[in-house]
């Protein structure tokens, strides 16, 4: 099992290595840590008719991330649908664009179940029996629901500012929520002085290195859906930056297993214009990221200030050919009305600001239309109602006659005559 090909950690600025613990940072120049992995070994073992035969979960690719054994938390999260966006690409004027769809993830409806199902599952090998986390909402509901399902204590901080439905979301599982007065850049340093102080495990902390390779199985599913190749571009959201460089890290291990040829996917980064700290960094050519010390965006589950891997999302983007960009709050609200109508998703507004993204990207010029495009959906529109609730148009009341039907549709008695029986 993946015991063997997990080497340990490694800080990604310096490089010196640490063995496999509940340890986010370099204690020599404070980097963040990576998970190593031995891909020799794991070439040796692993071959891709193995692996299709395996439950359609991210637990196929277990081999890839960083468990020791087999994986305790979450064993249905992934395998989530890869649709192939026909309407919405006529309407945006493409040729290819998918939708990579973690608006149905098991069980909280979002892609932070893949995260979470990998550092629960770390944190029971590790001894912890108390867990948390600092979160915008999704983070919140996923690590509360399985929690809950492997009996683990949990404490869910959250800007007291979030949608009610994330806030339901995470407090009928029976976590400890906690509202913090601020926002999440407040909740998250008060995370890490609790972790350290009770020795907890909270997942985007302590066991913040394996929480994030989780993201990876999102980007092996994608380039496994698509016939085993990676996209021309793929359009991610980001809050804290972590999703859009472990998709790539994905292509590139399975690039490096010989499973995919070479990898030339662009990566388009999309943030909300009232926080974004990572694609201003990019459009401006700046070296180091400016924090947003307030944000306001409707698009909450993205409202990072400071995120932790901001430098190396912009430094993505530009390595590979592609761009950040970021779009207001209508823009938001037009593309997830757009997605509903076109392709029958609804998302949540961090799904509306990726798709207005992709939108603006495309008519910039910037994504081919030749190309093939994924547009990466990370929630579920259910949880953010409060954003369109008064955009869309109340149901009209009639009573229950067919001649008030009538008059609502417009018909007359003769033209219902002579409607087709199947009409």
């Amino acid at each position: 099992m993946s015991s063997e090909f997990v080497r340990g950690l490694t800080c990604r600025l310096c490089g010196k290595r640490y063995p496999k613990e509940a340890l986010n940072f370099c204690t020599e120049d404070f980097g963040p840590l990576e998970v190593e992995y031995d891909y020799e070994a794991i070439g040796r073992s692993l071959r891709r008719e193995t692996l299709e035969r395996r439950p359609r979960t991210m637990w196929r690719y277990r081999e890839l991330l960083p468990i020791d054994g087999e994986p305790t938390v979450g064993l249905q999260v992934g395998g989530t649908p890869l649709v192939k966006a026909n309407r919405l690409a006529e309407a945006l004027g493409v040729r290819e664009l998918y939708i990579k769809n973690d608006a149905v993830n098991y069980p909280s409806l979002s892609f932070k179940d893949r995260v979470v199902a990998v550092a629960l599952s770390k944190a029971v090998e590790l001894g912890f029996d108390t867990v948390g986390c600092a979160s915008t909402g999704n983070l919140a509901g996923s690590v509360a629901a399985n929690a809950a399902a492997a009996g683990l204590e949990a404490y869910v901080l959250i800007p007291d500012n979030l949608e009610q439905g994330k806030v339901l979301g995470a407090t009928i599982y029976g976590a400890k929520v906690v509202a913090i007065s601020g926002n999440y850049d407040h909740v998250n340093r008060l995370c890490s002085q609790i972790a350290f102080r009770f020795g907890w495990g909270f997942v985007n902390v302590n066991l913040r290195p394996f929480y994030a390779e989780g993201s990876k199985s999102m980007g092996f599913e994608i380039a496994e859906d698509l016939g085993w190749r990676a996209p021309d571009h793929i359009v991610v959201p980001m809050a804290g930056g972590s999703l859009i460089g472990k998709i790539h890290k994905a292509f590139k291990e399975l690039e490096g297993l010989g499973w995919i040829d070479p990898v030339c996917t662009r990566m388009f980064g999309a943030q909300a214009t009232g926080c974004n700290p990572i694609t201003n960094a990019v459009k401006t050519d700046a070296k180091r990221i400016k924090p947003v010390r307030d944000p306001r965006t409707i698009a909450k589950s993205l409202a990072i200030g400071d995120p932790a891997d901001g430098f190396f999302a912009s430094k993505l983007m530009k390595e590979t050919g592609g761009w950040g960009e970021d779009v207001d709050d209508e823009a938001i609200i037009d593309a997830m009305k757009l997605l509903a109508e076109t392709e029958g998703i609804w998302a949540e507004t961090a799904g509306g600001v990726t798709l207005a993204v992709t939108r603006t990207l495309i008519e910039q010029g910037k994504i081919d239309r030749d190309g093939s495009t994924v547009v990466c959906i990370t929630g579920n529109g259910l949880k953010t109602q409060e954003a369109v609730i008064d955009r869309i148009a109340r149901p009209p009341v009639i009573r229950p006659t067919l001649a008030e039907f009538e008059s609502l549709i417009g018909a007359s008695p003769a033209e219902a005559e002579l409607a087709p029986a199947g009409a």
